[in-house]
């Protein structure tokens, strides 16, 4: 058990029976009243994302998961079905449930299956991944002062701003936290 106080983004909570994951959590202390803590939580099986105010005299119970190494094999309609590294068992999840992983999938990609009480509940992308630009635009010199960017498409289909100098074809580096370009990688 932990206190609210304790809550960060990124960590698993159980509450009535049900899995969460802290989206943000901010601190709260008003003139008049006690202190609290304001949160948003996304419910692991539906996705769906709600507020939450936790006194701060409150425990919180935090969910007790495992992580193992797993890929995503291919998209079937609307879900997405990936396969553990270890058992070779494979896994749907639904487009909902992957909201931040989705422009980061490729075929064949390593990711991390996290599982409770034996069920894997979610899929976390590595912190970097490297993509091929299937679409960019021309950047023009003399268009903008130093630091411009533009947009591009990945293999993927997201759209990633990086410097005028990428091109179609180029494979670039992206945070998939911040979904940030880092660099572009050099091609052998």
């Amino acid at each position: 058990m932990i206190t609210p106080s304790d809550l960060r983004k990124g960590m698993t909570i159980e509450m009535d029976g049900e899995l969460y994951q802290i989206v943000s959590a901010e601190h709260y202390k008003p003139g008049k009243g006690p202190a609290f803590v304001r949160a948003k939580i996304r419910n692991l099986d539906s996705g769906a994302i709600v507020n939450h105010k936790f006194r701060t005299d409150e425990k919180v119970k935090r969910a007790m998961l495992e992580e193992r190494k797993a890929t995503f094999l291919y998209r079937d309609g609307e879900r997405y079905i990936f396969m553990d590294s270890e058992s070779y068992e494979q896994f749907p999840f639904s487009a909902e449930s992957l909201s931040g992983v989705l422009d980061y999938l490729v075929e064949n990609m390593e990711l991390t299956l996290t599982y409770s009480q034996g069920k894997p509940i979610s899929v976390e992308p590595p912190v970097t991944v490297e993509m091929k630009v299937t679409r960019a635009d021309p950047g023009f010199k003399g268009d903008t002062a130093t630091g411009a960017t533009k947009p591009v498409t990945v293999e993927s289909g997201a759209i990633i701003q990086v410097p005028l100098f990428i091109e179609e074809g180029n494979i670039i580096k992206i945070d998939t936290r911040s979904g940030e370009y880092i660099e572009r990688v050099k091609q052998k």
